[in-house]
């Protein structure tokens, strides 16, 4: 789907979960975020990333296989040469960040709880995703914070308007 839409040349947004929620917008916005994304962590256009939307079922199943943990969930990410973010000094020239992978399902269920667009939520998602994959987590009171306020900065730039609070699980 590289062509359709502004993407970095290393990245790929697509959408096999079937669902009749996901439009060419949706797919659009995630390319454009990507681009976003790229040039804030000095990522170059040669840095691989993927983000799949898929549908519960298949989240649920990634979701005990690697976490074992029962149930779906929103966004999972899968690492691959374990990339930082870059520098505008010294960005990252190539490499392979990972695969994210989002369900559009829950992305929904969880906008309207916070009350935000699905757009946004989708969004949201992908900018947690991605920062896991560059090595960031919430495992502990002083990682999340710095995660968080990374998210939330990076999200602001893109929306250009306060971002949504993120879903606690």
């Amino acid at each position: 789907m590289n062509g359709e839409f502004p993407t970095p040349a290393g990245a790929a947004v697509e959408d096999a979960s079937g669902s009749a929620w996901v439009t060419a917008e949706h797919l659009e916005m995630l390319g454009r975020l990507a681009c976003c994304l790229y040039r804030r962590l000095h990522l170059g256009q040669q840095v691989e990333l993927s983000v799949t939307l898929i549908d519960d079922e298949q989240m649920e199943q990634l979701h005990l296989e690697w976490m074992g943990l029962p149930d779906t969930t929103d966004v999972m990410s899968f690492p691959m040469d374990e990339l930082r973010a870059g520098t505008a000094e010294e960005p990252v020239q190539a490499g392979v960040l990972g695969d994210v992978v989002i369900s559009p399902e829950v992305a929904w269920r969880q906008a309207e709880v916070g009350g935000h667009a699905p757009e946004d939520e989708l969004a949201l998602l992908s900018v947690h995703g991605v920062l896991h994959l560059l090595g960031h987590d919430h495992a502990e009171d002083e990682e999340r914070a710095e995660m968080f306020s990374l998210q939330k900065n990076l999200l602001e730039e893109f929306l250009g308007r306060p971002s949504p609070a993120p879903t606690e699980a």
